[in-house]
């Protein structure tokens, strides 16, 4: 395999992960990539555990003279985000990424670059490789499928741990050190409609150009929703049958996309009013979401069509759910406390679903969120399932571990590193609810626009990162 990172320390954390991104590693897909890592833990003789949904768990030796220290944890997750521009060609089944560097950052050819978490994962093995001189017993926990709710730490054995010192590497900043996330619950409301003849002409309206993002660390930046403008521009339309509507890839994305065919009575007006709403919401969005646009093309007259009174109640659902920040929390300033983002609408037969992610620090919060979905179902006439609920991680006041990377950051950076809660949620939530005395932080190099075709690695923050773990670990 030719690498392309060359010259850059530390080369074996770039190896592993250009190694990394040559291996097919979409949630739910994590065989491979578990098969690579159980190959290395066993060609370098370390005492492993591969679980029924490829969780490895590792474990090395302290070096010499520091046996009796109290060991550490790592922990990543192995999946990936699996997102692509339009027009890409890629197979996120078979296909290795496309890199590229630019500027010093790190890029996949239009797809997202599974730096979240690929880059935790590489610095694991790196370390576990022999890249620290010095440390105590580490244990290196790779989970899975955590982008899709978390499957892969809920079914961890963690009986297996000793340690009750945790460095999670799932962040995004280098020059913050987390230490809280907010919980959350995934919830999918279906509905059920009967698909009928269809007599009258349609036309297909797409939505596109929009920013996107990760949608707990970019709830707050005022990006645009997808699936959200589609529902206002079917609004505006009247009486309509549906033909499909499909928006959003995954549910914890925020859709930069979304596409709907409908037959309407007069199609003449269609185009100009897309015109006019284009134009209308452009004034609206943010810069993140410039390139924004409204397509509309004939569909000729489709067989089959729901009916108007569905569609009707679909369009109700896309224009009336809200979506988006939806409370700021009155005691951290600047931190969202409650969200939702509707991820994903999808039509499959005669069946269309939404596809929902809400979170929180506060359960009671989530508790709400559960009772708001079960209204919604009933007004509506829609199915209901909630699950993948996990919890929050609450802030510590006293952290030893804390304290000891702050130390190190300081002495490698110069500065001090922000220690700061995040809306996001990590696993960090579900190992403290297992493992209540665990202390714990999460920290990562610089990573942009993650869950998104834009994503890119800061390639010198890993460097900087490295040395803060190694000096960290060292002490």
């Amino acid at each position: 395999m030719e690498y392309i990172i060359k010259g850059r320390r530390p080369e074996n954390v770039f190896r592993f992960f250009e190694d990394i991104c040559a291996i097919p590693h979409g949630s739910g897909n994590e065989k491979g990539i578990a098969d690579y890592i159980e190959g290395f833990a066993r060609s370098r003789g370390f005492l492993y555990t591969r679980d029924h949904v490829n969780n490895i768990f590792i474990k090395k030796s302290a070096t010499a003279g520091r046996e009796n220290e109290p060991p550490i944890m790592l922990q990543a997750h192995t999946d990936m985000v699996c997102e692509k521009n339009e027009g890409t060609e890629h197979d996120f089944l078979t296909d290795p990424l496309e890199l590229y560097i630019e500027d010093g950052w790190l890029h996949a050819r239009g797809t997202t670059l599974g730096g979240d978490d690929g880059i935790g994962v590489a610095i694991m093995l790196a370390i576990l490789d022999g890249a620290v001189a010095s440390h105590p017993t580490i244990e290196c926990l790779f989970t899975t499928s955590e982008e899709t709710g978390m499957d892969g730490v809920i079914n961890f054995d963690f009986s297996q741990v000793s340690a009750r010192r945790l460095v999670n590497l799932d962040a995004a900043d280098i020059s913050t050190v987390i230490c809280g996330c907010a919980g959350g619950l995934r919830a999918v409301l279906s509905f059920d409609g009967a698909l009928s003849e269809n007599k009258k002409s349609a036309v297909t309206a797409k939505i596109g150009g929009l920013a996107g993002g990760h949608s707990g660390e970019n709830i707050n930046d005022g990006r645009a929703n997808a699936n959200k403008l589609m529902g206002r521009f079917l609004s505006m339309l009247g009486e309509l049958s549906i033909v499909s509507v499909n928006g959003g890839g995954k549910v914890n994305a925020i859709p930069r996309e979304c596409v709907a065919t409908f037959a309407i009575d007069d199609v003449s007006y269609i185009q100009s009013l897309a015109a006019s709403f284009e134009a209308e919401i452009k004034n609206e969005l943010s810069e993140d979401d410039r390139e924004f646009f409204v397509q509309v093309t004939p569909a000729g007259v489709p067989e089959l069509a729901f009916s108007e009174e569905f569609s009707r109640r679909i369009v109700n659902m896309m224009v009336t759910v809200p979506s988006g920040v939806l409370k700021m929390s009155n005691k951290v300033k600047g931190l969202v406390e409650y969200s939702r983002n509707l991820g994903v609408i999808r039509t499959d037969c005669d069946k269309i679903e939404f596809l929902f992610l809400d979170r929180s620090g506060i359960n009671a919060q989530l508790d709400l969120s559960c009772r708001e979905f079960s209204a919604l179902a009933e007004l509506l006439g829609a199915e209901l399932k909630i699950d993948n609920r996990y919890g929050g991680w609450d802030f510590a006041e006293k952290s030893p571990l804390r304290e000891k990377y702050s130390e190190a950051f300081l002495r490698v950076m110069g500065k001090p590193a922000q220690v700061e809660s995040i809306h996001a949620g990590l696993e960090c939530g579900y190992i403290i609810e297992k493992i209540p005395d665990m202390d714990i932080i999460s920290v990562a190099p610089n990573l942009v626009a993650i869950h998104s075709p834009d994503e890119r690695l800061d390639l010198c923050s890993v460097e900087d990162m490295f040395k803060i773990i190694n000096e960290m670990l060292a002490k």
